[in-house]
């Protein structure tokens, strides 16, 4: 597999931007987004839809760690 060229990583990277905006409109609501996921899905290499997923979940816990801070569960520690 050959690297992306440049139009295809931004169709790639407009694909993705585009579906977080939508996620982001409606709570995560994956259902009301499936369009837009299915057009990133198809723009962009299978390895990078797995990155992205994972960028945004790791952006979405960072931030609720700087606003809510962290808070352990109740039983971490006891044995």
């Amino acid at each position: 597999m050959s690297a992306p060229t440049m139009e295809e990583r931004k169709a790639c990277w407009g694909a993705r931007d585009e579906f977080w905006q939508c996620l982001d409109r409606h709570a995560d609501d994956a259902s009301k987004c499936e369009k837009l996921r299915l057009s990133f899905e198809s723009r962009c290499p299978q390895q990078w839809v797995k990155h992205f997923d994972r960028r945004r979940d790791f952006l979405k816990y960072k931030r609720k760690l700087e606003t809510e801070g962290y808070h352990p569960p109740e039983d971490a520690g006891k044995s």
